[in-house]
């Protein structure tokens, strides 16, 4: 019998359907296609190309940037294709829409543009050169040849340097320490600009303590306080410059200044007026800079543990062990592997080997890696009590992560399938840099996942841990992906009757949840009608009576009066200790309604409601 092709693969219709999709901003059905038609060895339409990027730029996905990025790629190397002018300019924009930290990372992609741009001969905008140098400039190792030649470029074609462009070659400047051409782009933007921005004196400041001149780096402080009060990040500066130059009583007299102003938060300062004191050795004033520090900020955990090293290395282990204790015991603080490991090798110092042991235990647990030298150490101490030490622990997720990751789930995270690895998936965890509860929510979620993230940081500060930040892919996750977004499309799953725990609630509430001015509580849902009455079924049969209003494409859940008090009463145990003053339910009136007057669901945006 002769084997017949039941099937023909159609490029006519999978270029018009892959075409549609992406109009309508279906993204990952419209990649599925694309996909199909280069694995059968075509190349897709130039349409096709331009349409899947610009849905892919349409979209707030965490990694669409990067995909868009790959098409384009695709698109000139594969296809051999011209762009329009509108998208090179479209990509580039999104490539530099966030805050200087976050796009540094998109400078290759960015000099493709510009390179094709120049290659196919196209009009380079203004935005184009400076968007450039600005990505330039807040890379580690500065490119000061590239950014000459973008200069020289701009000026052979007619371009004027603007103040923010000149603001960005003084910000290389400061990491270069180049302090010839600061001083000439200085006196540009004072030639360009009446009143030059804040951050042009900082960056100035920072060039003449790169030199080794902190008392001019004053001198300029004092110069833009003439201009008007200094804001908090310019007290952060000159403090920050004079603790490095070990300035110690200049350093001293600007924080009780910037105290006695009464601008917050100070906690940056205090971490460098510690560290300052910790690297002369000035230990007493170390402890009491901390205090000083307890009394006027929110316990922080780079300040205790920097206090906790200097507890350690003075030998003061019963207090560092009652610090270590505060720090375990309160969530807003917490402990990472680097206080382990202090007070772990103040223990072996001490030899104080049962604790040394406990705590090495604790570290094995939750995942932290240990110092070899204090590794091989304990270890040694180990095998001389007959005591075997596991090479290695399962690695599965623990209850409590569960029932975080479902919490944050219903609040609108999204775990994303690894292309690669079929049966995988990564969570990518995303928080809002407006909201107030998502700073602190942030550092919470990357301590309690630290050991599933894709990439470490050597320092959990505050400021250094990101908005965002991916897990490793692996099948534990996928079960995860499976339950709540199979086929790519969120959904509620059948069996969240079984899942809806306290510490669930509270994480889908401080994720995803919102306080109105009259206390009542709010919880985001962006599904289907479907699953939003399965999960408001299910909280009824929990007891927790509830409204449900959509805004937009949002669903918004609402307890209100009493019902948010019992609600609040059911989660509190498990919200974050800084979080319950923005998220404690109100007070039900003395009449017994609950005061939602000001509670608006009627407008069609998906933003929290007045």
């Amino acid at each position: 019998m002769v084997e017949q092709n039941w099937f023909r693969f159609d490029f006519a219709l999978a270029t018009k359907l892959a075409d549609y999709l992406g109009k309508e901003r279906k993204y990952l059905k419209c990649r599925e296609i694309f996909d199909d038609i280069v694995n059968q060895g075509l190349i897709p339409n130039e349409s096709t190309f331009h349409i899947l990027i610009v849905a892919y730029l349409s979209s707030s996905g965490s990694s669409c940037i990067e995909e868009a990025c790959g098409v384009y790629n695709q698109m000139i190397h594969l296809g051999g294709y011209k762009p329009r002018l509108s998208l090179h300019n479209s990509l580039f924009k999104v490539l530099v829409a966030k805050p200087g930290g976050s796009c540094k990372q998109h400078l290759k992609q960015a000099e493709f543009v510009f390179h094709n741009l120049t290659t196919h001969g196209l009009k380079i905008h203004y935005d184009i050169y400076g968007g450039l140098i600005w990505l330039h400039s807040y890379q580690d190792v500065i490119d000061k040849e590239r950014i000459e030649s973008l200069r020289a470029e701009m000026k052979s074609l007619g371009i004027e340097e603007s103040a923010e462009m000149l603001v960005s070659v003084l910000r290389a400047c400061a990491k270069e320490g180049d302090f010839e051409e600061a001083e000439r782009t200085w006196k540009l933007i004072l030639s360009s600009n009446n009143k030059p921005p804040t951050q042009a004196f900082l960056y100035l400041m920072e060039v003449y303590s790169r030199i080794g001149k902190p008392m001019k780096s004053l001198e300029i402080f004092r110069s833009l306080q003439k201009r008007g009060p200094p804001n908090v990040v310019s007290y952060y500066k000159i403090v920050e410059l004079l603790c490095k130059a070990q300035e110690t009583e200049l350093a001293e007299s600007l924080m009780v200044e910037f105290v006695e102003s009464g601008m917050k938060p100070l906690t940056r300062s205090f971490i460098d007026m510690i560290h300052m004191y910790y690297n002369l050795s000035l230990h007493d004033k170390v402890e009491s800079t901390f205090m000083r520090c307890m009394e006027k900020c929110r316990p922080n955990q780079t300040v205790y543990s920097l206090y906790l090293d200097s507890l350690v290395l003075t030998d003061k282990l019963d207090r560092a062990e009652e610090i270590f204790n505060q720090m375990h015991a309160d969530e807003a603080i917490g402990v990472d592997a680097k206080s382990c490991n202090t007070i772990l090798s103040g223990y072996l110092a001490s030899a104080n080997y049962a604790k040394a042991e406990k705590i090495y235990d604790f570290m094995r647990e939750k995942k932290y890696e240990t110092e070899s030298p204090l590794k091989e150490k304990v270890e040694y101490i180990l095998s001389l009590k007959h005591k075997q030490v596991e090479t290695s622990l399962s690695t599965k997720l623990s209850k409590e992560q569960r029932e975080i990751l479902i919490g944050l789930l219903l609040g609108g995270l999204r775990v994303e399938l690894d292309e690669k690895k079929k049966k995988s998936c990564a969570v990518n965890f995303v928080f809002r840099e407006n909201l107030k509860i998502h700073s602190f929510l942030k550092r919470h979620i990357y301590n309690q996942f630290h050991e599933w993230l894709a990439s470490k940081l050597m320092d959990n500060d505050d400021e250094n841990i990101p908005y965002q930040f991916t897990t490793v892919s692996h099948t534990y996750f996928k079960f995860f992906a499976d339950q709540f977004c199979p086929q790519g499309q969120p959904v509620i799953p059948k069996l969240i009757h079984r899942w809806l725990t306290p510490r669930v609630l509270a994480y889908w509430y401080m994720y995803g949840g919102y306080r109105t001015s009259s206390g009542d509580i709010l919880l985001k849902l962006r599904f289907g009608n479907e699953d939003v009455l399965r999960i408001t079924k299910s909280l009824k049969a929990n007891s927790l009576n509830c409204r449900v209003k959509k805004k937009g494409t949002v669903f918004w859940v609402g307890f209100l009066g009493s019902d948010a008090a019992e609600f609040w009463k059911l989660t509190e145990p498990f919200i974050l200790a800084d979080l319950k003053e923005f998220l404690e339910a109100g007070i039900e009136s003395s009449n017994g309604s609950s005061k939602t007057s000001n509670v608006n669901l009627s407008s069609d945006d998906d933003s929290p409601p007045n």
